[in-house]
């Protein structure tokens, strides 16, 4: 074979060779979204339900909204802000709890995602044994339920009476701002089958609800929402619901609030106060709306709160 035939094959298998490599397509999805971590003698799993876009510049309320731009330029975010919506899975080695269940179908393709990782995190629905949930919003109430049946249907529901009374008063809904009224639908939706089974069993009292499980009030997001403080040996986890939407703007400002409040001083104060507890006890904080898996811890740095994300571990007995 001469030389100019030989040059123009290599040629060829140069450009077959690189159309080859350039054959994989894109993934386009994560890994699945479970993180888990040691409480003591608990295992704590993060579930993420997915992410969506979170309209910033629409939604916070007493800041301005060039504030709430520098405060996200000062993390290196601009808008659109993906925001997380996180729930956590307490193995106590005698009971699985789940607090906060995600939004299932009700937020679109974006979400719904924590069926799936919490099997591929090793479980299964039906060994659920309890639901707490912080409140009843579509992005914590709206995974327990589909196609009008049970998600979790050994599981035993629980959440505040306040928040169920509240959200389950058909007088509440007429008074309610419009963009509220589908939320009602969608909580009285979810608690329906729970009911109809026997399996729904709200508290009238804040405190020790069972070993290892405190509910804390935290109402102003919602007139009931809760915080779950978990125990196990001498260490502590915080699952605090909506506490806090966007935390590059939250921390530095707790002042600033959401147009979904049902209570903006109430959630101011309410801010203020568990700020406050989580950073004098030094306690681990699981948030539903921090960037997955949300768990970290909270300190006071030249005047402002800032968060600090758990370090990742992948050893077989992680602590927080």
């Amino acid at each position: 074979m001469s030389a100019s035939p030989r040059r123009l094959l290599a040629a060829l298998l140069l450009v077959c060779a690189g159309i080859v490599h350039a054959a994989a397509p894109l993934a386009k999805t994560q890994a699945p979204g479970y993180y888990r971590t040691v409480l003591g003698d608990f295992e704590v799993t993060a579930l993420s339900d997915g992410t969506h876009p979170f309209p910033v510049d629409t939604v916070m309320t007493n800041i301005t909204q060039q504030q709430a731009l520098r405060d996200l330029a000062e993390v290196d975010l601009t808008l659109p802000v993906q925001g997380s919506i996180n729930a956590f899975l307490i193995n106590t080695g005698s009971k699985l709890i789940l607090i906060d269940s995600g939004a299932g179908a009700l937020y679109g393709p974006c979400c719904g995602k924590l069926l799936s990782h919490l099997r591929a995190a090793g479980y299964q629905p039906e060994q659920v044994d309890d639901l707490y949930l912080t409140h009843l919003h579509k992005d914590h109430a709206g995974g327990i339920m589909a196609q009008g049946a049970a998600v979790f249907p050994n599981a035993v529901l629980h959440l505040s009476q306040a928040e169920a009374d509240y959200w389950l008063t058909p007088a509440n809904k007429a008074k309610a701002p419009d963009f509220l009224s589908t939320f009602f639908d969608a909580a009285r939706a979810a608690v329906a089958p729970y009911q109809a089974a026997g399996h729904y069993q709200p508290y009238k009292n804040f405190g020790q609800l069972a070993p290892g499980i405190e509910a804390l009030p935290a109402p102003g997001h919602t007139p009931g929402h809760a915080a779950y403080l978990i125990t196990s040996k001498t260490q502590q986890l915080l699952v605090w619901g909506d506490i806090v939407h966007v935390a590059g703007i939250q921390f530095p400002h707790p002042s600033a609030t959401v147009k979904y409040d049902s209570s903006a001083p109430d959630a101011q104060s309410t801010r203020a106060r568990l700020l406050q507890l989580v950073t004098q006890k030094q306690l681990t904080v699981a948030a539903a709306h921090i960037a997955f898996p949300g768990l970290g811890h909270i300190r006071r740095h030249k005047g402002e709160y800032e968060w600090l994300p758990l370090n990742y571990d992948e050893s077989s007995a992680s602590q927080p």
